[in-house]
């Protein structure tokens, strides 16, 4: 894996653009601690950058900028095409001949014989890339289609800058950096920033599954729309409106031979690899379809935590005896957190408050001392319907739906007022029932359902249970996010909450984490259920057989069965929960002062800090639990301090 920066320029207003360019790139040295390099055309007014990682031909034959055989093109790119030996093939037939074994030749080769829309609609793969066209002075920059890897962009001055990560954007000597304040209204909702929006103002994450074109000749200042090559609706209207009439048999066959095909390609590489497992369904039938494909034991890692309730290695370890894995594993503390959270605000380099970052960046560093590439099962839960909310949305909303409006306000205000005495009680309640069905933080759930009383819609009830604490409160102005999203046509509710978290809580949230997580320990992540193909399958099926019986991931669960025994399979979701809310009482409980003092609070104007020290006090003795709410502003206030305030 890689990281991409450069710029477009007029010559006379930029001193010295190699070294700008060298700059930014060095920048990303995290991303691709291999090699660097640069290219640029003063005269054109264009300089790419690179770091990689070396994965595929670490021969100097892959060194990058790469430029095309005809010397058209010239690439920096970051990624993977899975299938690059097959269009290698393809091409050779063609009578295009190739240096080195890199799956960036044969990115560069096919744009030069296919051209460039044809080309990536033929690559499988993640990928963001910037391609130069020193013919038409054109720059295109591109994104894969379910968005694993990032690309940002934007004027400054008169410099246009793109980079993998901001953080390249801001070793511009052009850079200035003003808080986009509808960003920071959306990621205080939904804890994280979502696309096309970043931080910045000015500053644009590209979409996945598209290309943006930029002509030399267009004005300082304008900016191209976005143009898809791939749209996720067309292919759920297509795969609603004409779902397979498979026997149960014949879809489970199906799909353990699309997944398969998967993941053999993505066992293709020239560094060593391995794969998380956490026990669970995803990643377990990931690396059970690994070693049925090559053949050899396979190198597993999996994160634990000496909470009670927050660990769950001992799943993995019994999975990994079954599957004979070679087994790695970690458990964290507060003390590892200690470590990890001071990086936090630079690894992701903007407010990005999903708690689950943690363990994921120790467990990306830990995997990285043993391997450079690991699979991963992400893109499970929103493919085959694996949250609780599928479920539990429809129902609530339609109970809550037959009350009259005054009886469910007297509810949620009994819930709310009565809620410490509750709490309590319901706790003992629960404590008494079976581990299985015991419930964690009782008393939240109750005032959770309180909030999803006063649910307009089935969209908002699922809106509510999606987003884990609403950090909005504390803005003095608060806004609702927009969304720009068209919902196919024909979707049941559970189809079409499954649709908005892939193309929404997807990338911006679980890939984004595990980019900025993988690529701080210099680690490439794969995931065989973001294969566009295992995608458009799975969205042929009928949704029996993804929900049945109140559970996800039924035909999941069936092809795991062919592996492992169901005593391993069927068990609760646990999710990468950590115990955020106690380290807060706790160990860091100091740090987290130092970031809620008032006074600051009340200078930087963003929050209302009388809101944030009431919280602030509350969860401290215990009285409500706001760690969601709390992280949010506590990962916006360190980012700040990153930034320098």
């Amino acid at each position: 894996m890689c990281g991409v920066a450069g710029f477009l320029f007029t010559h006379r207003e930029t001193n010295d653009p190699r070294g700008v360019v060298s700059k930014m790139a060095e920048s990303l040295r995290h991303r691709g601690p291999d090699d660097g390099g640069s290219w640029v055309d003063e005269a054109a007014g264009v300089a790419l950058g690179h770091r990689r990682l070396a994965v595929i031909d670490p021969s100097a034959d892959g060194r990058q900028p790469m430029i095309s055989h005809e010397g058209r093109y010239v690439l920096s790119y970051n990624g993977e095409i899975y299938n690059f030996i097959e269009l290698r093939d393809e091409l050779t037939r063609e009578g295009v001949r190739f240096q080195g074994c890199s799956d960036t030749e044969v990115l560069l080769a096919a744009v030069e014989r296919w051209g460039l829309y044809a080309a990536i609609r033929r690559s499988l793969g993640m990928f963001a890339f910037a391609l130069w066209d020193r013919t038409e002075k054109t720059l295109h920059l591109a994104r894969d289609r379910m968005g694993e890897k990032p690309l940002y962009y934007g004027w400054r001055g008169k410099s246009f800058l793109f980079a993998s990560e901001l953080k390249a954007l801001r070793a511009h000597p052009d850079w200035e950096g003003d808080i986009n304040a509808d960003a920071l209204a959306d990621y205080m909702k939904l804890g994280y920033v979502p696309a096309p929006r970043s931080i910045y103002r000015g500053i644009y994450k590209l979409p996945p599954a598209s290309i943006l074109s930029f002509h030399t000749s267009d004005p300082p200042g304008y900016l191209p729309e976005p143009r898809a090559y791939w749209r996720a609706e067309d292919l759920v209207e297509r795969a609603s409106a004409d779902k397979k009439a498979f026997s149960e048999d014949e879809a489970l066959d199906q799909l353990e031979e699309v997944l398969k095909r998967s993941v053999r390609q993505m066992l293709r590489s020239d560094a060593p690899l391995g794969a998380f497992l956490s026990g669970g369904v995803d990643s377990s039938t990931v690396v059970a379809l690994m070693k049925a494909e090559s053949g050899a034991p396979v190198q597993t890692f999996s994160i634990g935590f000496h909470e009670k309730g927050y660990d769950e290695t001992h799943h993995a370890r019994e999975m990994a005896r079954h599957l004979e894995t070679e087994h790695t594993e970690l458990y964290a503390g507060p003390g590892e957190a200690l470590e990890v959270i001071p990086r936090l605000p630079r690894l992701y380099d903007e407010p990005f408050a999903d708690p689950s970052q943690i363990p994921t960046h120790l467990l990306c560093a830990l995997t990285r001392k043993h391997v450079t590439v690991a699979l991963s099962g992400d893109g499970g839960d929103e493919l085959f319907g694996g949250y609780n909310r599928y479920f539990w949305a429809p129902k609530i909303w339609r109970w809550s739906n037959r009350l009259p409006e005054r009886v469910k306000k007297r509810i949620a205000k009994g819930l709310v007022t009565r809620h410490p005495a509750l709490a309590r009680y319901y706790e003992k309640i629960f404590s008494l029932l079976p581990k299985r069905y015991q419930v964690k933080m009782a008393g939240e759930k109750l005032l959770k359902l309180a909030d999803l009383l006063g649910a307009a819609s089935l969209d908002e009830t699922y809106q509510r249970l999606r987003t884990q604490g609403d950090a909005s409160v504390c803005l003095h102005a608060q806004r609702e996010p927009e969304s720009a999203l068209t919902i196919p046509v024909g979707l049941n509710h559970a189809d079409w909450m499954m649709y908005r978290d892939m193309v929404e809580y997807l990338p911006d949230d679980i890939l984004v984490k595990v980019d900025r997580a993988g690529m701080g320990a210099s680690l490439e992540v794969r995931a065989p259920y973001l294969d566009h193909r295992v995608v458009e399958f799975v969205w042929s099926l009928p949704l029996r057989l993804k929900l049945r019986r109140g559970e996800g991931k039924w035909i999941l669960r069936r092809l795991l069965s062919r592996y492992a025994p169901a005593s391993l399979i069927q068990r609760p979701k646990m999710g990468f929960a950590v115990p955020v809310g106690e380290w807060l009482r706790g160990p860091l409980k100091d740090w987290a002062e130092d970031l809620l003092t008032e006074s600051p609070l009340r200078e930087e104007g963003f929050f209302r800090a009388d809101s944030i020290r009431a919280m602030w006090g509350q969860h401290i003795s215990g009285e409500r639990d706001w760690q969601y709410c709390l992280w949010g502003v506590l990962m916006f206030q360190a980012w700040l301090d990153e930034q320098g305030r």
